[in-house]
Formats: structure tokens, C-alpha cells, sequence
């Protein structure tokens, strides 16, 4: 748990995670229906695993899977500045060109809208895809930036003195979404 926060109250236990992603899952086969080429990319870090969990639901539900890639975003964050001295870069891998593809670009919570700002900017150097869908597993509100995404797992309404924390198997030993308060 990030310092200066506190355990509030659990918004989706296994249960419900796993239910909302297969629901997502669902509105991504819908939406691209008929698109050429779809690609998955998760924004790092909790946005790979939502990619690889809805990937598998959508093999489950089409018996296919879509190419899968992951995007990190740290050089075009607008706060670089402030994260770290020395940001730590990790790998961005696309199978393949993005010119002409539909994307579905996924990230587990939208909150100011700065992270997916940063993503868009960072795709742009990689190609001109067709069309970009934007999933997110937990839109929180209070978005800073006019963008909005195309498939929600479930919207909560939060305070800037709340933070959602998302927990996947494969990053946290957990699968569930917490709500944190700050300490007072």
C-alpha cells in the first residue's frame, strides 16, 4: 500500500474482476467486429496483465486470440520530472507494424486522462493505426484532459482523497480492486 494511504473498502473481489473483464472482453469482440487486424497493447505496468486477462476471455469466448503488445510510457509523461531522478525505461513490444490497425489500448484506471495522453503521443511514433479504442478496467472520474474511454469495466466515483488500487496475480499476488483513503 503506497505510504500516506489507508485500506478503505474492496470495489471488486476475484469474483467481480473477473466477471467485468470477460463483460469488457465482450465489448471489444462487439466493437471490432469485422476490424482487420486487432491488436491489444496494455500501458505498463497493470495495463499488460487487464490486455493479457481480456485476451483470454476473448479466446474463451471466440476460441481466437488477438496479437498482444505492451507500451511503456515514462519519456512522454508530462511529470517526468517529478517521478525520479533517473526514470527506469522498460521494454515497449508491438508485434508488428500499427499502420492500419484497429488498436485497443487498455490501462487499468483512468483517473486525470495524462497517462493515456502520454500513450496516444507515445503510439504516434510508432505509426498511423486506423482506429484506437481505449479500455479501461476502473474509470474514477475527475479527468483533467477531455478523453474518455470507449469500454469501462466499472465507473466509481472518487475524491482526490481516494485512489483506486488495482491488483493483478502476475504484479501483486492479488486479483481484486481496492479503494485507499489518505491519512489525515
Amino acid at each position: 500500500m503506497p505510504e500516506g494511504w489507508r485500506f478503505d473498502r474492496t470495489l471488486l473481489d476475484t469474483e467481480a474482476m473477473r466477471a467485468t473483464i470477460r463483460r469488457m472482453a465482450e465489448e471489444i469482440v462487439e466493437c471490432t467486429e469485422g476490424a482487420d487486424d486487432v491488436l491489444l497493447i496494455g500501458v505498463r505496468t497493470r495495463g499488460l496483465p487487464l490486455a493479457e486477462a481480456i485476451n483470454d476471455a476473448i479466446e474463451e469466448r471466440t476460441g481466437e486470440r488477438l496479437a498482444l503488445g505492451v507500451l511503456d510510457i515514462t519519456l512522454y509523461r508530462d511529470d517526468l520530472s517529478t517521478i525520479a531522478p533517473q526514470p527506469v525505461v522498460k521494454e515497449t513490444r508491438l508485434p508488428g507494424s500499427i499502420d492500419d490497425r484497429t488498436l485497443v489500448l487498455c490501462d487499468d484506471v483512468l483517473f486525470t486522462g495524462r497517462t493515456v495522453r502520454a500513450a496516444l503521443e507515445a503510439l504516434v511514433d510508432f505509426g498511423r493505426p486506423s482506429r484506437v479504442y481505449l479500455a479501461v478496467l476502473v474509470d474514477r472520474g475527475l479527468r483533467e484532459l477531455p478523453i474518455q474511454a470507449d469500454i469501462v469495466g466499472e465507473a466509481i466515483e472518487t475524491t482526490r482523497d481516494e485512489q483506486i488500487e488495482v491488483q493483478f496475480p502476475s504484479t501483486d499476488e492479488a486479483e481484486k480492486v481496492d479503494l485507499l483513503v489518505r491519512e489525515k
